[in-house]
């Protein structure tokens, strides 16, 4: 038995009647929390270039996986087996550079051009014909994270001039110092009493409503 199916079926049988209490009574929804904090911790061990600590994160991360994927085969919804049959065939069917006749023929660009345009075709053989302009964020996403996505999806899509500020305006335009200024900017916000993930959030939805009005 390889060491994923022996993962399976420890946590089979934590949720099994006979199995741990808290295991059992935990859902998709109470373990939201739980699969929050694990990603982030498994940013924090690739950003401190910890191996054996990345290690121990990503089986954590795979832990929550597999628990989503065992409540949701316990009322015949999908299975672990299911979620890797889907993803195996979307990327199969977004990558016929690497998998179709045309293989190792297209550039970097033509590639981005065509994940869109196969995208798309997957959601109009779901019936949805009327793409939205912005592309779908998840509502948790970190504030700084959305604002970045709303930027670029403008950008991409030509919807009109990203609000920004001028390069020439901030004390110098190199990484170090635009983090520091990020986080001046936090510091203020703390000082002031404002929560500066919700003022982010708010502007960048903002700026999303101006966009879509516009066209």
């Amino acid at each position: 038995m390889s060491p994923i199916e022996e993962l399976r079926k420890t946590v089979k049988k934590l949720r099994a009647p006979d199995g741990c209490s808290w295991d059992r009574e935990q859902t998709h929804e109470s373990l939201i929390s739980c699969l929050i904090e694990e990603c982030s911790e498994v940013i924090e061990a690739i950003e401190e270039k910890d191996d054996p600590l990345l290690e121990e994160e990503l089986g954590d991360l795979l832990l929550s996986i597999l628990m989503h994927a065992e409540i949701a085969s316990e009322t015949d919804r999908f299975d672990l087996d299911d979620v890797a049959r889907g993803v195996n065939e979307k990327l199969i069917r977004r990558h016929p550079h690497v998998f179709g006749p045309n293989a190792g023929k297209m550039g970097t660009e033509e590639i981005l051009v065509q994940w869109e345009k196969i995208k798309a075709e997957e959601k109009a053989a779901k019936g949805i014909t009327t793409m939205p302009l912005f592309k779908d964020l998840p509502p948790r996403l970190p504030a700084l994270n959305y604002a970045g996505a709303t930027a670029k999806q403008i950008r991409k899509k030509e919807l009109g001039p990203v609000p920004s500020y001028d390069p020439e305006q901030l004390p110098t335009a190199d990484e170090k110092e635009m983090g520091k200024t990020l986080f001046h900017l936090a510091a203020l916000c703390d000082q002031k009493g404002w929560d500066a993930e919700t003022l982010l959030r708010q502007y960048a939805d903002q700026v999303r409503k101006e966009a879509e009005a516009a066209q």
